[in-house]
C-alpha cells in the first residue's frame, strides 16, 4: 500500500481557517457556558436589587466600579449573542434557512446585530 500524500501527525489548530458560521457556532457554545457559570451571580444581583432599598443602593454603588461594568458588558454580549444565534439555529431547524448561502448570510447578521445591540446597550450601561 503506497501513500500518495504525507499526512500530518499532529493537527495544527492555529492554521485552520474556520468559516463564519463555524465561528458563530463556537461563540454560541462559549456564550452559553459563560451565562451558565454566571447564573448564580446574576441571580444574586437580582436578589439584592429586589430585597430592599438599602441593598439596591449598595448594589448600585458596587456595580459602579469600572471593572464590574466591564464584566457586565461581557455578560451582556454573551446574552445578546446567545439569543441572536439561538434564533438563527431555530430558523435553521424550522428549515427557513435551508440554503447554505442563507445560513452564511444569517451568521453575518447574527454577528452584526449582537455586536450592535451590545454597543447600544453598553453605552446605556456606562
Amino acid at each position: 500500500m503506497t501513500m500518495n500524500k504525507i499526512r500530518p501527525k499532529h493537527l495544527a489548530l492555529h492554521k485552520i481557517k474556520l468559516p463564519l458560521p463555524g465561528i458563530v457556532s463556537i461563540l454560541h457554545r462559549i456564550s452559553g457556558a459563560v451565562l451558565f457559570v454566571a447564573l448564580p451571580l446574576l441571580l444574586f444581583i437580582l436578589d439584592q436589587s429586589l430585597r430592599s432599598i438599602e441593598t439596591y443602593t449598595n448594589l448600585t454603588e458596587v456595580l459602579a466600579h469600572p471593572i464590574l461594568k466591564l464584566a457586565l458588558f461581557g455578560l451582556m454580549w454573551a446574552f445578546l449573542h446567545h439569543f441572536c444565534a439561538g434564533l438563527r439555529y431555530l430558523a435553521i431547524d424550522l428549515h427557513l434557512l435551508s440554503h447554505i448561502s442563507a445560513a452564511r448570510t444569517s451568521s453575518k447578521w447574527v454577528m452584526l446585530i449582537s455586536l450592535s445591540l451590545t454597543i447600544v446597550l453598553g453605552v446605556k450601561l456606562w
